[in-house]
């Protein structure tokens, strides 16, 4: 593995770099950094693939300003500054967000899209009344001064599952996501990232690529009819559900979301 420190603008992107062969690109979720992807990256190193993750502006050990941004333009950054032309990317969440986002506009380097757990900009299906009490319980969380709480809800959110018990998945994933996410929440936030526009959800037609959407099955119930949206819009896309999983999919089942990976990658080759 080696670790890269890459400017760019009001920012340095901390990177890191494992393998050899076709690059993947792997953007985390927003309540973790590029650590959740560990467990996955062993196994699209052992599969033949070069794994490159970062932690964005506000996360890990990357630094940043109080400037405006685009969060495309910075994968793309970090991209040039490994000389990798196209790519596999993979976003789970935000990540998965920004991964299309990224795809939209900068369709010719990106030879193929998987999307964890992700919603698509200006795609929005209604939550369930529970939800939105739930997502209105979390904005205000974010918006007070209790960062304990914060970690504590979004794990009982986001990794459990909504209505799941807390034993549910082992305790160390738990607790490994958690003090991740209370380092995001005692950290200030900076930088004012500058939204696609047109949203994605209205270009969809520039994704020609092979795209893979995977769903927990235990997520909030948006993600699945997003998913599915993609695979309906998407010339070549398609909707994976994996249950008794919820937003963390690569974290909870590593082995499988590396097989999906993989499989949606070998007929590929050297895409480069």
């Amino acid at each position: 593995m080696t670790e890269h420190l890459v400017p760019v603008p009001g920012a340095r992107l901390h990177v890191l770099d494992d393998g050899e062969g076709p690059a993947i690109l792997l953007l985390h979720a927003g309540i973790v950094d590029a650590r959740a992807w560990d467990p996955l990256v062993p196994l699209l190193v052992a599969a033949g693939y070069r794994a490159i993750r970062y932690d964005a502006r506000g996360y890990g050990l990357s630094e940043e300003e109080d400037v405006e941004f685009s969060s495309r333009a910075d994968a793309i950054a970090v991209l040039d500054a490994l000389g990798v032309g196209r790519v596999c990317l993979v976003g789970n969440s935000r990540g998965g967000q920004i991964a299309v986002d990224t795809a939209v506009e900068f369709p010719e380097r990106v030879a193929a899209l998987v999307t964890i757990g992700a919603n698509i900009g200006g795609y929005e299906p209604e939550p369930t009344p529970e939800e939105a009490a739930l997502f209105e319980r979390m904005e205000a969380l974010e918006e007070g001064d209790d960062p304990v709480a914060t970690a504590d809800f979004d794990v009982r959110l986001w990794v459990d599952g909504a209505g799941q018990p807390e034993t549910r998945v082992p305790s160390e994933l738990r607790e490994t996501v958690r003090a991740m996410d209370l380092e995001i929440a005692v950290r200030p936030q900076v930088g004012r990232p500058i939204p696609l526009a047109p949203p994605a959800a209205e270009q969809l037609d520039r994704l020609t690529m092979p795209i893979v959407a995977i769903a927990g099955a235990l997520d909030v119930s948006d993600i699945e009819p997003t998913a599915r949206h993609l695979e309906a819009v998407c010339v070549d896309a398609r909707a994976v559900v994996v249950p008794d999983v919820a937003h963390l999919v690569a974290m909870e089942a590593p082995e499988l979301t590396a097989e999906l990976i993989v499989e949606l990658l070998r007929p590929l080759g050297d895409y480069a």
